[in-house]
């Protein structure tokens, strides 16, 4: 048990060793008392995930988040093979063992605000790529907070991946809080 658990961060970034932002991000997160974070890429580089001890740190986390770059229009792999293997089918449940923890994504994308909507590159918006991370958490009966999104994280200004992790840092300090609502 992990009783002072405030928020499980389930991170993947297979590329960490080319990213601008996640590592600062990553970094920012664990830092944190009552945080926990599970570099999926770190952990579990043959692929095989420990399922027991990810079961264990879900059901003791009252906030999941899962922070990723999004890339071609879906969360990496091994974070998908994490949602495959840890939340078996009998977990999704409304009132099941998740039902009434929160969960939101941490996304960063390479494209600008802009590029996402009707007209833009990519003529959806973000929150349309991240919808089948958000059923999976509805579907497991947790409450699904609005995403952390980091735009244009190909080409950031000065400053602006540590305004991202300082602004993760302080959604995670309070460990859900107001998030979202």
């Amino acid at each position: 048990m992990h009783p002072e658990l405030r928020a499980l961060v389930v991170f993947a970034d297979p590329s960490l060793h080319r990213s601008r932002i996640s590592r600062r991000v990553a970094e920012a997160a664990a830092g944190l008392p009552g945080v926990q974070v599970q570099d999926l890429y770190q952990l579990y580089p043959d692929l095989y995930i420990d399922v027991r001890r990810e079961r264990a740190l879900l059901l003791d986390a009252p906030l999941v988040v899962f922070v990723f770059q999004l890339a071609w229009y879906a969360m990496p792999a091994l974070l998908k093979e994490w949602l495959d293997t840890v939340l078996k089918p009998e977990w999704a449940r409304p009132d099941g063992r998740l039902a009434g923890k929160s969960a939101f994504a941490a996304v960063a994308c390479n494209s600008r605000l802009s590029d996402y909507g009707p007209g833009g590159a990519h003529g959806r918006p973000l929150e349309d790529f991240l919808v089948p991370l958000q059923q999976t958490a509805l579907a497991c009966g947790m409450r699904w907070l609005a995403p952390h999104v980091f735009y244009g994280a190909d080409h950031p200004d000065e400053g602006a991946a540590e305004r991202h992790a300082e602004a993760l840092r302080a959604l995670l300090a309070s460990a859900g809080g107001a998030h979202g609502t």
